[in-house]
């Protein structure tokens, strides 16, 4: 035959119809029984009876009609049974003899997968190889058939060893630009490494790197933040995947804050150079970040604590009270925000260095702590308790709160002092004080296996002690105060010791431990005008027999007895930072409590003495006085 003719061999599958849709379903229901409301129970049973009664009537009366059709039904059953199993038994030997076969053909060339699949039977009828395939000459084609054969066949393999080559071509120019990226990518990572910063795999993905830029003896929360991924580009350059660290550069801006103006801010670090390295620079960036996080968070811990000292917190504010009039303010704020407050003319340079000596003192306390959390991580751990431990809260604000009110105290009595120095240096009476800020702070001394810098805040976190005092006018009279603030404790704890030698008063000894300022400066002002009645009372007068005596020191009184045709005089001393008063009177007698009482006929007289006044001095006074 030369047209060919297919025979499909599988079964003509018939679709069945889809179902009729509920309403035409319903429509034939109607029309076939009625409506609905006629239908009954009863009607049902009816309809049903009938059936089986015509039914029943095409059966013939004397057959058993149930007896014929369950003995014919099982008939049928056994006859297609045994037809399904012949069937099937065939197809089986017809594919155990086709395997057979293919077993047997390949035998020749794969014996052993040949002997798996061939059954017990044939081996021992046929040996292995018995049954080759030859091919069989086909019959010789025209020329033109041939030449129309070899021309595809040379066109089909021109295509594929072209389509062979782009494909070589274009797996070499992505094997290439995948080695440019990964060869720059190892390169950066290799240069962050390089320039010391620790590069590791990433806890949760150990297939990709990351570099640690954290702090690792850092609270929890801050040295997890400390680790970034390191994903490369399509390029093959470096991306930082920095968590939850935030883009943009912040700091702790520190501000001196006095008589509600701002007097001094600290310097806002200069922003990286363009032609900086970008990964370099943002890893710095943010490990910077990370640090002023963490310093701002702890100093709002211990705020808390400070908040009976004057210390308030807001949402990102910090307010540290140092004076009566000065006041430090601590805030996060972004390094390129134009968040400053506006320039104040009166901005004192004295202000600007002490914001700046307070944020590195910051950074440095807080490197410190960490540095002391090592050491109590190197130390045997505690024992076990089913409590949980608090974490105690790092020193960063109470060191500086007790240097800056240990420096008020000081200022604000080198104040007192040089204010009364300069009245009674203007009344013509020697003695100065001198001023020892911070006597107790010294070079660190040298340690081995000690950082320098932990030796100098060691010495940082020892009390603070200030000396203040010198000598007085009155011969062998001098006075010293020392200024003691504790750092370790609570802060604000400052004490003030006196030292007081006055021979001429030797009974006279300030207290022991003074805990107020204003009591300090009322004891330094008692004691220097005590300096002036002793001084009066040593300076020689015209008349030796007319020296004064101190009648009531304390009040700054002295008395002098007249000769044969003079009277008594009374002199007293007022001593004040503003001024120094003298006033001469005659004594007409003595009050109840032996003390002189002014004469009212006599002409009383008077000298007043500022730091800006010049001409006669206390002693001229006290002499003419004497002369009288």
């Amino acid at each position: 035959m030369s047209d060919s003719f297919s025979l499909p061999l599988r079964p003509r599958l018939d679709r069945p119809d889809p179902p009729d849709p509920l309403p035409v379903e319903i429509a034939q229901i109607n029309t076939q029984w009625g409506s609905f409301r006629h239908v009954s129970e009863d009607f049902l049973r009816r309809r049903i009876a009938d059936q089986s009664d015509d039914a029943s009537d095409d059966h013939d009366e004397d057959e058993s009609p149930t007896e014929v059709d369950a003995t014919e039904r099982l008939d049928q059953l056994y006859r297609k049974r045994a037809e399904i199993t012949q069937f099937a038994h065939q197809a089986h030997m017809e594919a155990l003899f086709a395997l057979d076969f293919v077993s047997l053909l390949i035998s020749q060339h794969a014996p052993r997968q040949a002997e798996t699949s061939m059954s017990a039977y044939l081996k021992q009828v046929a040996p292995m190889g018995s049954l080759t395939p030859e091919v069989v000459d086909p019959p010789p084609k025209p020329d033109a058939v041939r030449r129309d054969t070899e021309a595809v066949s040379r066109g089909w393999r021109l295509q594929n060893f072209n389509s062979a080559a782009n494909k070589l071509l274009n797996a070499a120019s992505r094997l290439e630009s995948e080695v440019a990226a990964e060869t720059r990518y190892w390169n950066e990572v290799l240069s962050i490494q390089n320039q010391g910063w620790k590069v590791c795999r990433l806890p949760r993905d150990r297939q990709a790197l990351g570099v640690q830029y954290g702090f690792l003896e850092a609270t929890p929360i801050f040295r997890d933040r400390g680790l970034a991924s390191l994903r490369r580009a399509d390029d093959g350059s470096l991306l930082l995947n920095q968590g939850l660290v935030p883009q943009k550069a912040r700091r702790v801006r520190v501000r001196v804050k006095t008589d509600d103006r701002w007097t001094g801010a600290s310097r806002t670090p200069p922003p990286p150079t363009s032609d900086a390295d970008a990964i370099e620079a943002r890893i710095r960036q943010a490990r910077d970040t990370v640090y002023e996080e963490e310093l701002f968070h702890e100093m709002t811990r211990e705020a808390r604590i400070l908040a009976p000292h004057g210390v308030t917190t807001r949402q990102n504010l910090v307010r540290v009270p140092v004076s009566d009039v000065q006041e430090i303010w601590l805030d996060l704020v972004d390094t390129d925000g134009d968040s400053s407050p506006p320039a104040d003319p009166e901005t004192t340079a004295e202000d600007d260095r002490l914001a700046d000596a307070l944020s590195h003192a910051l950074r440095i306390l807080l490197a410190h702590a960490h540095r002391q959390n090592r050491h109590r991580r190197e130390q045997p751990p505690p024992p076990l308790t089913p409590r949980r431990r608090h974490t105690p809260e790092y020193h960063i604000l109470r060191p500086l709160l007790a240097g800056l009110q240990h420096r008020a105290h000081v200022r604000a009595l080198e104040a007192v002092l040089g204010d009364l120095h300069r009245v009674r240096r203007a009344a013509g009476l020697p003695g100065d004080g001198t001023v020892t800020p911070f006597a107790s702070v010294r070079p660190p001394a040298s340690h081995p296996g000690v950082p320098a810098v932990e030796s100098l805040v060691r010495t940082l976190l020892r009390p603070l002690e200030s000396t203040l005092g010198g000598p007085l006018a009155a011969p062998q009279a001098s006075i010293h105060v020392t200024v003691r603030t504790t750092v370790a404790g609570p802060p604000g704890g400052t004490v003030f010791d006196l030292a007081v030698h006055l021979p001429a008063f030797p009974d006279v000894q300030p207290p022991a431990r003074i805990s107020l300022r204003s009591e300090a400066e009322a004891v330094l002002s008692h004691v220097l005008l005590l300096d002036v009645v002793a001084a009066v009372a040593a300076a020689p007068a015209v008349p030796p027999a007319r020296r004064w005596e101190p009648a009531a020191p304390h009040h700054g009184e002295l008395i002098t007895a007249g000769g044969p045709s003079a009277k008594n005089r009374k002199l007293t001393v007022h001593l004040s930072r503003d001024a120094l008063r003298v006033e001469a009177v005659a004594v007409g007698g003595l009050d109840p409590f032996g003390r002189p009482t002014p004469d009212p006929t006599a002409t009383p007289r008077s000298r007043t003495w500022t730091a800006e006044s010049t001409g006669t001095g206390l002693m001229d006074f006290v002499g003419e006085v004497s002369q009288e």
